[in-house]
């Protein structure tokens, strides 16, 4: 609670304290005014101040304005012996409650967003010529080397160059769990360095750092403004000035039509009535509740590690019924390991121990997830003669044995005859041959992610119809991935370009209410999320150009954030259906008794500031979406 907000509580508990006290007191005419004027003044005079403004600037209608007309009408009511006091002090003070409960909501927002500022570094600690000095972040440029200690953010992406430690990426992934990274191992900015200390090479400037682009993409998020939001802002517009012209009508019409007839026009009724009109009517519950169910559904999401980039993306979201998926990178690691191994004449030890050893000075990744396979390729083994045959694979002598690992081709020019396994997968297969005699194979894929299939089956579970998969990759290996995912439809061996015409036809073929969500990481991807209804990026590993074609970033590589992101949207969107149906329902209730009397001002405390309270209450569980 900010420093203004505990003002404003101070004042409604006094102005509450002192109305209930001065009920007590048997007081009546000029000097029953001047005590209620004191707690009505203590409340109301900001009101009554932003009403004047408002006139001066020639833009009197809004909420202060009906507020200052029905308290003032309530009190020369009152004064004509036609009414109390009390009644304009407790619009005053309930309204003031209300505005306080909306404060206090838009404050919890505004914290949870916040929490996503706060990863700003304040500086880096740049390393030049041996000597460590403390500088702004956007002065380090590209390829220098930065220290970060124990306790400090991390200020720009890199990679550590020396040092290990446990990284609190809780700020960007909404993940508690925190981070081991070691020598080697990519560093995003904004993440907390906990224990050791790293030295990490910049391999970006800080304003292309992932740090950045969060913080400029919540800060410019809220001018992106839902339809709903949008409608809410015309039609206050329009609808105060007629809610006064209304109040004015009744006030006068029905006592002149009285006196036309020769009956008594009873004025202070109808003015009466009129004033509890124009309380019952102002749209406060409106104006508030709808922007505030977004702006907390924005900040409940960037907790969880998910940036939407406005309230109309979050409002799209919510109608998603197709769910397209690029697949390496997104659905899969996008990193090859050894998936299977079918050896002959020798063991499945030595089968991947020759194959390492041969492949131990290559930079291809399925060198790298064969060495990784087989730990312990760094031994005593004599490795010469390292041969790579383009397109084929690579021969190397282990021992003075030559071994040959590579495709069918290279082994059909070695002599050998290829086996082919009846319990082959779709991956990739690597031959291995010592000499001319064949010793087996070894499978590489591209292996799922771990919480793929969850995802999936949420996605279901939230409302999704159809689930398709695009890739660049053979019919084989998408079908595994498919089947294993259980994917409604696949689309493999596409290009780029053929992403987006398949993209295309199935906004096609879509239902017209449906949204068509696409989800991908690669640079390659940019040009299908811009297309489709709405791109959901994966931000860690994702490209720069993915994640700025994007309208939803995932800060993190998990699918299962996409799922946290429709539930939220969708239970956004309920709540704000909610309050729009209670707000009117109410309103319409009580303007209709109000009208014919049977409403006085506590009815209409209760339409306006009851809903209001009631409605803001309900916009702020946004904030929280059990996923």
């Amino acid at each position: 609670m900010n420093r203004k907000q505990k003002k404003t509580l101070v004042r409604i508990l006094l102005s509450a304290a002192m109305t209930g006290g001065f009920l007590l007191i048997p007081v009546s005419g000029i000097w029953r005014f001047v005590l209620f004027m004191v707690p009505y003044l203590l409340i109301g005079y900001d009101i009554l101040w932003k009403a004047l403004k408002g006139i001066i600037r020639l833009q009197p209608f809004d909420e202060c304005f009906l507020m200052a007309v029905a308290t003032l009408g309530a009190i020369a009511v009152a004064l004509m012996g036609s009414g109390d006091y009390v009644e304009a002090v407790a619009v005053m003070l309930f309204y003031q409650v209300g505005e306080w409960f909306q404060r206090y909501a838009v404050g919890k927002s505004r914290r949870s967003i916040g929490a996503l500022m706060d990863i700003r570094p304040d500086f880096a600690n740049r390393m030049v010529n041996g000597t460590l000095t403390q500088v702004n972040p956007e002065e380090v440029p590209t390829g220098s080397e930065i220290v970060v200690k124990p306790g400090e953010r991390i200020p720009i992406d890199g990679v550590i160059i020396d040092g290990e430690s446990t990284l609190n990426t809780a700020a960007l992934t909404g993940e508690s769990l925190p981070k081991d990274v070691m020598t080697g191992d990519s560093v995003i900015s904004g993440c907390i360095n906990l224990s050791g200390v790293l030295t990490v090479r910049t391999t970006k400037e800080f304003g292309e750092s992932t740090v950045s682009r969060i913080l400029e993409l919540v800060e410019n998020a809220g001018s992106r403004k839902s339809r709903s939001e949008n409608f809410i802002s015309r039609f206050a517009r329009i609808y105060t000035p007629a809610v006064v012209f209304s109040a004015l009508a009744l006030a006068l019409l029905p006592p002149l039509i009285a006196m036309m007839l020769g009956m008594d026009p009873r004025f202070h009724v109808w003015i009466y009535r009129a004033l509890t009109f124009l309380v019952i009517s102002c749209p406060c519950a409106l104006v508030i509740s709808i922007p505030l169910s977004f702006f907390a559904g924005i900040g409940g999401a960037g907790r969880e590690g998910i940036l939407i980039k406005g309230s109309n993306y979050l409002e799209i979201l919510a109608r998603t019924e197709t769910v397209v998926f690029d697949k390496t990178g997104t659905l899969t690691r996008g990193v090859f390991e050894v998936t299977a191994v079918h050896p002959e004449l020798v063991d499945e030890n030595t089968l991947l121990h020759l194959a390492a050893h041969v492949e131990r000075y290559s930079t291809h990744p399925i060198a790298a997830s064969l060495r990784a396979a087989y730990p312990d390729e760094a031994d005593d083994c004599t490795v010469t003669n390292i041969r790579e045959i383009p397109g084929q694979g690579i021969s190397a002598c282990i021992n003075g044995d030559t071994v040959h690992v590579g495709n069918e081709k290279l082994m059909k020019a070695v002599g050998t005859s290829v086996r082919q396994c009846p319990h082959q997968h779709a991956g990739t297969v690597i031959h291995v041959a010592k000499g001319s005699e064949y010793l087996g194979h070894i499978e590489i894929s591209d292996v799922v992610k771990p919480t793929s299939v969850e995802a999936l089956e949420g996605l279901r579970h939230s409302g999704v119809k159809q689930i398709v998969m695009l890739t660049g990759d053979s019919p084989a290996a998408a079908g595994r991935v498919a089947q294993e995912l259980s994917i409604d439809r696949v689309y493999s061996n596409l290009l780029p370009e053929q992403k987006v015409e398949q993209v295309e036809a199935l906004l096609d073929d879509r239902n017209s209410s449906g949204v068509l969500a696409f989800v991908g990481d690669g640079i390659n991807d940019a040009p299908v999320l811009t297309r489709a209804d709405i791109g959901i990026a994966m931000g860690a590993m994702g490209s720069d150009a993915a994640i700025e074609a994007a309208d939803v970033v995932l800060m993190d590589d998990d699918p299962l954030r996409i799922v946290k992101a429709i539930r939220i949207s969708r239970k956004c969107m309920r709540i704000v259906r909610e309050n729009v149906r209670f707000s009117i329902g109410i309103k319409l209730l009580c303007l209709l008794l109000g009208a014919v009397g049977l409403a006085n001002m506590w009815v209409a405390i209760f339409a306006d500031v009851g809903v209001m309270v009631i409605a803001v209450l309900n916009a702020i569980r946004a904030l929280h979406t059990r996923t």
